[in-house]
């Protein structure tokens, strides 16, 4: 009786009514013969993507415009029809608009909030300085953190909460994003596989287990077996995985950790400054502690290191060295100790960049304030680095040389003119804008809304995340084109293509037909091997349909695998949990590993590489946990 429910010629007639009266000379009538010929077309056009994709011969916005092309051709041009229903170019490309992507964007846009106003450097430093003590351990126990609050929170905020904490550990420990990225997103979908309300695929199958009669699983019914594969998965995913991954950076990351380059910028101290009154202790500045003072200019008095008892007062000029990171620092605290005159110093929203001076330049012999960049393009020189030595001076007194590099300070439109200037040379992927500090708490309290609203279910997470992303513009958390700088194309295009191959994949019986295959060729095997070969499929399955789908679809053929084997139905049920969830080896396989996919600077192949082994690895472990477990 089960078998004959999966029967595909009994669906197809069924479901679509096709008239069965033409024959051709092998007996199959033309409509099925045509829809048989939509199915294979679907999985030819999967198969081929698939392959490009892994080979990275064209980019993944050519492959996924292609995709999308050849099912507009298959079911539009040349008219297929579709087991279900006939699809049309708007059934198509549906995707565009499909609530996940805009889930993605809005909460990519929650993000850069929070990284523009630096929003969580505090808990991101705090988890640097304990890191620091033991970077192996330290790293590991805070992956493995994030993995137990996965399990009791929705994925996908726990994954936005990290990223720029994650940014800011790898940028403090000068090693690439891409380290640990792609970890954070695998380590919340193992953790979030361990409990009833862990991820929404857990919900799914749960309920249609629990509508059918067959199994009603608790909070914790899976919990001990979840555990046992997260177990071996673990070490896999925190100490193997990395080294599969190649180290990659983009112009900003590599600025980034080599952010131990010192600029020499001046501080005039005039009547109301915030250092106005600050005295040396044992040395040194405390309210300039990531910076080092070299001199104080008094008058015509100039003080020297060590300093002795100095108080700062009005008319003092202090010349510091330091990092671009601490520059910018001072200069989005509320105190904004590098504050000058009010016309000396950009207002708004400052953006930072790097320039070198030309060969021949006519900068090269003058000074600072002799080049006119405030009145020929509105930006100001903060500071200037100079390889070969570090000049004890005021900048004013400082002549520049070719090949010194100027820390330029001003709007964005004054920094885009430097570009035609020929006595610089702008080093384009230098610039960035200086983070609103200020605007920090705003950006939190929005941040803590999305969470708390997406993770309570006061409203659906694309409504939460949605208005999260508008709050974030309306306060001036950030801009439109800062926003706009994290919707990747790469992304949307891949998820688009990705829900055509899933539509027309059920549409055409595509992945009713694979399921039921696999009840024919399971149904007289061994119920351990049927676990194990049901995972296996599963597993597969959910890297190319997304895991909700698989749940939904591989739920009730596990329940009547079960019952034909007179077998409880729960251990069933559990494995197409699990099998569910195992979706590492594609990045449209869940949405958190396309909130990764930007920042860790990943391509199509690295999930491939990196997580197709820890697929593998998921399933003979629990072809040997899972049995075991349950007496099988």
């Amino acid at each position: 009786m089960w078998t004959a429910a999966f029967d595909p010629a009994h669906a197809l007639r069924h479901k679509v009514g096709l008239d069965i009266q033409e024959t051709n000379a092998s007996g199959q009538s033309a409509p099925l013969m045509e829809a048989q010929l939509a199915m294979a077309a679907t999985l030819a056009v999967i198969a081929v993507s698939t392959f490009l994709y892994a080979t990275e011969r064209y980019s993944i916005e050519a492959i996924s415009l292609g995709v999308l092309a050849a099912y507009i051709t298959i079911f539009v041009v040349i008219g297929l029809p579709a087991e279900q229903h006939p699809l049309s170019a708007a059934d198509l490309l549906a995707g565009f608009s499909n609530p996940g992507l805009i889930t993605i964007m809005s909460l990519l846009v929650v993000g850069q909030g929070l990284f523009h106003t630096d929003a969580l450097e505090r808990p991101a430093q705090a988890i640097v300085k304990w890191v620091a003590k033991d970077h192996r351990s330290g790293i590991a126990l805070t992956f493995i953190a994030i993995a137990a609050l996965s399990a009791f929170l929705n994925n996908t905020p726990v994954v936005v909460m990290f990223i720029p904490i994650i940014s800011t550990l790898a940028m403090s420990l000068k090693l690439p994003t891409s380290r640990y990225m792609m970890s954070l997103s695998f380590v919340t979908i193992l953790g979030g596989m361990t409990t009833l309300i862990g991820s929404s695929t857990n919900l799914l199958a749960a309920n249609v287990a629990r509508v059918s009669g067959a199994a009603d699983l608790t909070f914790f019914s899976f919990t001990p077996v979840a555990l046992m594969v997260g177990a071996v998965a673990l070490p896999y995913v925190l100490f193997v995985m990395p080294m599969l991954l190649q180290n990659r950076r983009s112009m900003a990351d590599a600025m980034k950790a080599g952010g131990g380059k010192q600029f020499i910028a001046e501080i005039p101290i005039r009547a109301g400054h915030p250092l106005v009154g600050a005295t040396s202790t044992q040395g040194m500045f405390p309210q300039l502690k990531d910076m080092t003072v070299r001199l104080v200019q008094r008058g015509e008095r100039p003080h020297l290191p060590p300093f002795e008892n100095v108080t700062l007062q009005p008319g003092d000029i202090v010349i510091v060295a330091a990092t671009r990171q601490a520059l910018e620092r001072a200069l989005s605290t509320k105190s904004n100790v590098m504050r000058d005159k009010e016309d000396d110093r950009p207002a708004g929203v400052v953006t930072l960049a790097e320039a070198i001076v030309a060969p021949g330049s006519r900068l090269i012999g003058r000074t600072v304030s002799q080049s006119g960049f405030r009145g020929e393009v509105g930006c100001v020189v903060l500071a200037i680095e100079r390889r070969s030595r570090m000049p004890r001076l005021p900048m004013a007194d400082i002549r520049m040389e070719a090949g010194d590099v100027l820390l330029f300070a001003g709007p964005r439109n004054a920094i885009e003119e430097l570009r035609g200037n020929r006595d610089v040379l702008l080093i384009d992927w230098t610039a960035a804008d200086v983070p609103s500090r200020g605007r920090a708490p705003v950006a939190l309290a929005i941040f803590a809304s999305v969470v708390v609203a997406a993770g309570s279910s006061i409203m659906p997470i694309v409504a939460a995340a949605l208005l999260g992303a508008f709050a974030m513009l309306a306060t001036r958390c950030l801009n439109t084109r800062q926003a706009a700088r994290v919707v990747d194309g790469r992304i949307i295009l891949l998820v688009a293509s990705a829900i055509a191959s899933a539509t027309a994949l059920e549409a055409t019986g595509g992945a009713r037909i694979l399921a039921d295959s696999l009840l024919r060729v399971l149904v007289d095997a061994p119920p351990s091997v049927v676990m194990s070969a049901l995972f296996l499929i599963i597993a597969l399955t959910t890297n190319i349909l997304t895991n909700n789908a698989a749940a939904v679809l591989f739920t009730p053929i596990a329940v009547g695998l079960a019952a034909h084997l007179n077998l409880p139905a729960e251990p069933f049920v559990v494995t197409v949990i699990l099998a569910a969830n195992a979706s590492f080896a594609t990045p449209v396989a869940y949405q958190t590993n396309l909130l990764v996919m930007g920042p860790g600077h990943y391509r199509y192949r690295d999930f491939l590489i990196a997580g197709g082994p820890l697929v593998l690895l998921l399933w003979v472990t629990f072809s040997l946990v899972g049995p075991w477990w349950y007496g099988i």
